[in-house]
């Protein structure tokens, strides 16, 4: 991801280009591989990480992945395939001349990533995670005491 506007990095310009990603927060884009908002997802992209995401460390054909999806065309479903992996969420093999597709991470990296990208992108990042923090429900922020407690 990028800087946050008004918010110190300490990573190095290195991208001399000028970035064509329409969802970049970047100013200027500092990354080499500008991916800012690839982490949202359209309503199709999200059924098909859903399918994706039940078979973890496996690989689908597209073709197993659109049958799981009936509502849709085959070639749409391979289109949202591709531009996911595009944006870095699938990854993309070929085996005999057959596409084979497989999530990159969990449905709760993705998560993460989600939160990542609401507070880099959030005019005061502090208000947001402190409000986001005071909505949770008892059971959640145990989780997260819990994964504070073990942070090094």
């Amino acid at each position: 991801m990028g800087r946050i506007p008004g918010m110190e990095t300490t990573r190095p310009v290195t991208n001399t280009t000028t970035c064509t990603n329409p969802r970049c927060t970047c100013v200027p884009c500092t990354c080499d591989d500008c991916r800012c908002g690839s982490a949202r997802l359209g309503d199709l992209e999200r059924k098909v990480m859903e399918v994706l995401w039940t078979e973890p460390g496996g690989a689908l054909r597209g073709r197993l992945v659109a049958d799981r999806l009936p509502e849709y065309a085959y070639t749409t479903v391979a289109t949202v395939l591709d531009r996911l992996s595009r944006k870095g969420q699938v990854r993309r093999t070929t085996e005999n001349r057959v596409h084979l597709y497989a999530a990159i991470g969990t449905a709760g990296d993705h998560a993460a990533r989600m939160m990542r990208e609401a507070l880099e992108t959030a005019h005061d990042p502090a208000d947001a995670l402190t409000q986001f923090v005071a909505g949770m429900p008892t059971g959640q922020l145990d989780t997260l005491r819990k994964a504070l407690a073990v942070r090094p």
